[in-house]
């Protein structure tokens, strides 16, 4: 069996590193441990040891330059040992002789564990956290099997078996792991024969019947196995709020717990304290009356690296805020006349989405510092608008990419945008789906926000923030009417946008919004 030696990761901005010297040749026998290799990146040298005992094939020579996750070297865990002395072979071979050959057999086919590591998932990812182990410890498993989900920061993914084994789980299941860190153990063979799984079955199939006898026996209505049983979505949610699932009521199917059960749930306020003696209550001051209740809750790695961008973007931009308004009437009144229309031809709602999008990137094509970020010491200007909607999930504030939105239709980006939020409320958006954009649009709106200043989603330099619509009495052509009007809020970078530009581009967005024939026309 030969194990892929891979570059791990070394640094948040590490992307790559040089092979400064093979300190084994190929060929060599090395053991675990034992150092290899020194590599080179471009703020130190480190050294690489081997990630198994075995025969050494290198891949990569020196001077090579490797990304980080790509194939230095493979060890051959199945290679000879060195050769063992005439005299100790002959003493070995009668011992060798006298064991039994159904001993052997298994010997010969366990092999060496596999071990797991946490895979390089990203630049920018430096650890996990086990959301899931979907076989338990103990358990045989395929290779290619899907094992346990992993979180970052930014998505959710599956972790497949890497060989077909018995599974020895090492981190638990809540644990944040860094990248190249240890998760389990794959023996082939052991204890994963067909024996002890048929012992397993056994075992499981006795257990089965046994309820099913109880449920037989009980009377109508009696609760089944699966009364007060979490799904696993479901169960991974109450383990996070520190909910215990006795505590909560299963609407599914026999009474399990259902995701949105979990979601709905309350921690069970805590006992009382026992009362304490009369002369100490008279002598203590006056108790505060009603419930006072408090819990904790473990932050989630989405959560973590939302404040610590958050804060690192209000330290390390100058940013600003100008702020305009629209009438909505034209827009809300071509949403009124063709939205039957327009849903029956593209099979997709009309939203105010798509209006804000398009007019985006109109005044980000006219206004291309907008569009633009800072990378050290220079201004790096897109061609492309790359737009990123700020979407609202389970786990908290995501914001997927539209790529290309200059490109695309009215339809088109609601299809996108559609798709996106649908993949964010699953919790299966990809890093790719949120890594880039240019520009971001974020919606508070929705949840009732009159006003506010976004923060700037760095790298980007600038967001848009929308607002709900009032229903405000305004001046139109000299006489006083009632409009439904919405707050636009840009928050920008002033060390690369200035005031001219900003104020300019909120503008232009109001003139595309308020007379949407500027957009089929452009002008």
């Amino acid at each position: 069996m030969s194990l892929e030696v891979k570059v791990p990761a070394v640094g948040e901005s590490i992307t790559e590193v040089t092979i400064a010297k093979w300190l084994k040749n190929d060929g060599d026998r090395v053991e675990m441990d034992e150092v290899i290799a020194e590599l080179e990146s471009d703020k130190a040298t480190f050294e690489l040891p081997a990630e198994a005992a075995g025969i050494l094939r290198i891949i990569a020579q020196e001077g090579d330059t490797i990304e980080v996750g790509g194939v230095i070297c493979k060890i051959e865990q199945n290679g000879a040992a060195p050769s063992a002395p005439a005299s100790a072979a002959t003493e070995a071979a009668p011992a060798q002789a006298a064991e039994p050959a159904q001993q052997a057999a298994p010997a010969a086919a366990a092999g060496q564990a596999v071990e797991m590591k946490v895979p390089t998932v990203g630049e920018s990812i430096t650890e996990v956290t086990i959301a899931n182990w979907l076989k338990k410890d103990g358990d045989f498993v395929q290779m290619d099997e899907v094992i346990a989900e992993l979180e970052s920061d930014k998505a959710t993914f599956e972790l497949p078996a890497e060989a077909t084994g018995t599974l020895q789980i090492v981190a638990q299941q809540g644990d944040t792991v860094e990248i190249g860190g240890l998760l389990c153990r794959i023996v082939p063979g052991g204890v994963g024969n067909v024996q002890a799984n048929a012992e397993a079955n056994a075992k499981q199939e006795a257990a089965t019947q046994q309820v099913a006898a109880q449920a037989a026996a009980a009377p109508s209505g009696a609760q089944t196995y699966a009364s007060g049983t979490p799904s696993p979505a479901a169960g991974k949610i109450l383990a996070e709020r520190g909910i215990n699932a006795a505590d909560v009521q299963g609407t599914g199917r026999d009474g399990r717990i259902t995701k949105e059960d979990a979601m709905g749930a309350q921690a069970r306020p805590a006992q009382p304290a026992a009362a304490a003696p009369a002369a100490r209550q008279e002598a203590a001051a006056p108790a505060a009356t009603g419930e006072r209740n408090s819990r904790r809750e473990k932050m989630s790695n989405l959560r973590k690296t939302v404040a610590r961008r958050l804060v690192q973007v209000k330290n390390e931009t100058a940013m600003l805020t100008t702020f305009n308004e629209v009438d909505m009437k034209p827009i809300m009144d071509i949403r009124a006349k063709y939205k039957d229309k327009f849903k029956e031809k593209h099979e997709v709602g009309l939203g105010f989405m798509s209006f804000f999008t398009k007019a985006v990137t109109v005044a980000l094509q006219e206004w291309p510092a907008v569009n633009a970020q800072i990378d050290g010491n220079e201004i790096v200007y897109n061609d492309f608008c790359d737009v990123s909607i700020a979407v609202s999930a389970p786990k908290g504030l995501v914001v997927p990419v539209i790529r290309n939105a200059e490109q695309l239709t009215l339809d088109g980006i609601e299809k996108e945008v559609i798709r996106l939020a649908k993949k964010a409320r699953e919790n299966k958006l990809s890093i790719e789906e949120m890594t880039g954009g240019t520009f971001t649009i974020t919606n508070g709106g929705v949840f009732g926000s009159m006003m506010s200043t976004p923060i700037i989603n760095a790298p980007q330099s600038a967001i848009l923030g929308m607002h709900n619509i009032v229903q405000r009495p305004v001046a139109i052509n000299g006489q006083v009417e009632i409009r439904p009007m919405m707050y636009l809020a840009l928050s920008y970078d002033h060390r690369i946008i200035d005031g001219r530009e900003s104020v300019s581009f909120l503008v232009r967005v109001k003139e595309l919004l308020e007379d949407p024939m500027r957009l089929l026309l452009g002008v």
